[in-house]
């Protein structure tokens, strides 16, 4: 029994090393980090235990073993639960060294505690008990990471790192005995007056959050790029085409040509007659939406300038954009279904386009923005009988 045990702890080891590998874009998505940095955090793993198993060995080799074991396997659930809450990719770097060393003597130690154990004619099973515990790790590990990811965006949530947070608030509440929450810290007795107040603070870190994180560089960038165009295109769809929308009508009331699409089909055969000069506009919070990655694939095939808004910086719709606008990266849940913080965020930069593009072409944007008021003024005014 005490095998079968010693097993079942390399397998939990082993499904913690190999799950990580499901896990590596939301990892990058959420640390902000390239998908090659995440996937060197299974490097660092690795080289740990090379380094780790050998050493560990000789030096536990004249302590007890199983006090031994009970604190690797205590260091390992300690490094993990580092990693679980790392607030940056350093820190989780750090943990996953930890881990692997603790791994890698757990495994060292146990597999000698697993053959000292049972007589000579059974070691063998012994063995291939160990190892049949990290081989159905090495199975299950990935799939289990792919699908704790899906399991977390279909709870509406944009990646793992934000079903676990909301999951230890909710142990928390259920600790302290609150309502649980609905958003943010928002709970469902809360009256209206708390409920507004704290929507506007969540709106407020929001701004400050995209204003911090806004790459001044690539906004100047895009910004030159709009002001010289000949024509925009911007895509998006459900609540970021309402910011599409938006900053095509700011852009028009300025004399350029601009249209949004938030009709897939419509947006890929206008990005098709886009060329060098023209500029395209993508605005998705995920940054992995089809339907608006496909439109700026094709515009960047034709040479347009293309600039991409989104809260993913290293989301699959950067691989065809020439600029790209950061945004807060806001949870999105069920109850928020047009994710008020994205669109808040999403909303600075188009302002923040639309102010700066209007200084660079002041000359013929301040005539262009008079005649659009006074085109449209008799429209604001009490109609007369």
């Amino acid at each position: 029994m005490a095998v079968y045990i010693l097993g079942l702890s390399v397998f939990a080891l082993g499904t913690s090393e190999f799950m990580l590998s499901g896990l590596l874009q939301a990892i990058a998505g959420d640390m902000d980090v390239s998908i090659p940095r995440a996937g060197l955090l299974i490097s660092a793993f690795a080289i740990g235990m090379v380094i780790g198993a050998p050493l560990l060995a000789v030096a536990t080799l004249r302590l007890p073993r199983k006090t031994t074991l009970i604190a690797l396997i205590t260091v390992f659930g300690l490094g993990q639960i580092a990693g679980a809450l790392a607030p940056t990719y350093e820190i989780l770097f750090a943990s996953r060294i930890i881990s692997a060393f603790a791994c890698a003597g757990f495994w060292a130690v146990g597999a000698a505690v697993a053959i000292a154990m049972v007589p000579v004619n059974s070691r063998a099973r012994a063995m291939a008990v160990m190892i049949g515990g990290l081989s159905i790790a090495n199975v299950l590990g990935v799939p289990a990471g792919a699908f704790l990811v899906r399991t977390a965006r279909l709870l509406g949530y944009p990646g793992y790192r934000d079903l676990r947070l909301a999951l230890a608030g909710l142990a928390a509440q259920q600790q302290s005995g609150r309502a649980p929450a609905v958003t943010a810290d928002i709970a469902v007795d809360d009256p209206v007056a708390d409920v507004v107040a704290k929507l506007a603070y969540d709106e407020q870190q929001t701004l400050a959050d995209t204003a911090a994180g806004l790459d001044t560089v690539q906004l100047g960038a895009a910004v030159t790029a709009l002001a010289t165009a000949r024509r925009v295109d911007i895509y998006g769809v459900g609540a970021s085409g309402l910011v599409a929308q938006d900053l095509a009508q700011k852009l028009l009331r300025i004399g350029l040509i601009a249209h949004a699409h938030s009709d897939p089909h419509l947006a890929v055969t206008n990005a098709v007659q886009l060329r060098s000069g023209d500029v395209a506009i993508a605005i998705t919070h995920s940054g992995s939406t089809g339907d608006v990655i496909e439109p700026l694939r094709v515009a960047f095939d034709h040479g347009a300038t293309t600039v991409a808004i989104t809260g993913r910086p290293d989301g699959p719709v950067t691989q065809y954009a020439d600029h790209v606008l950061t945004t807060s990266t806001a949870r999105e849940s069920e109850l928020r279904p047009a994710a008020m913080s994205s669109r808040t965020s999403q909303l600075l930069v188009v302002d923040c386009l639309f102010t700066c593009v209007t200084q660079r072409t002041y000359e013929t944007a301040a005539p262009a923005l008079a005649a659009s008021y006074e085109a449209l003024a008799h429209r604001h005014s009490p109609r007369t009988r």
